[in-house]
C-alpha cells in the first residue's frame, strides 16, 4: 500500500491477478487528537464558544440615586443628568400611562387603536388554542 499527499488518497496495488488491481480508495483525512490532560473541555453552543457575561457596575450611592439619573451619561468623561424639579417638566409627562393597556370597553369602537387591540386579543387567543392541540 502506498500513502499519496498527507494522508488523502490511497491507492491500493495489487498484482495482476487480483480483481481490484488499480482500485482507488478514498479515505477521511487524518486528525491529529490532542488530550486536555484531564481539563475540562469547553463546551460550544451554537454559535461557537460561550461569551463570559461582564459585571457591570450598580450605584450603590442613595444620594446620587435621588438626584440624577443613573447611567444616563454614555460618554467616558462627563456626568449623569440632575434631576429638576418636577414644575419644570411638562404636564403631559404625569399624564402618561406606564401600567397595563387600558380594558377594551375603555375604547371608541370607531378609533384605530380599537381596532388593533381587538386584533391583537384575537390572535393571542388563536395562539393559546393552538398551544392545545394535540398532533
Amino acid at each position: 500500500m502506498a500513502t499519496l499527499g498527507k494522508g488523502i488518497f490511497r491507492i491500493l496495488l495489487c498484482s495482476s491477478n487480483c480483481p481490484n488491481a488499480g482500485a482507488v480508495y478514498f479515505s477521511k483525512k487524518a486528525v491529529p487528537v490532542i488530550s486536555s490532560l484531564g481539563k475540562s473541555k469547553k463546551k460550544l453552543g451554537k454559535l461557537g464558544p460561550a461569551v463570559e457575561k461582564v459585571e457591570l457596575p450598580v450605584e450603590s450611592d442613595p444620594e446620587k440615586l435621588v438626584n440624577y439619573v443613573c447611567g444616563s451619561n454614555i460618554l467616558k468623561k462627563g456626568e449623569d443628568i440632575k434631576l429638576k424639579p418636577d414644575n419644570e417638566y411638562p404636564s403631559w409627562l404625569w399624564d402618561l400611562r406606564t401600567g397595563k393597556p387600558p380594558p377594551l370597553e375603555e375604547y371608541d369602537k370607531n378609533d384605530k387603536p380599537y381596532w388593533r387591540r381587538v386584533r391583537k386579543l384575537a390572535l393571542w387567543q388563536n395562539n393559546k388554542l393552538a398551544k392545545l392541540r394535540k398532533w
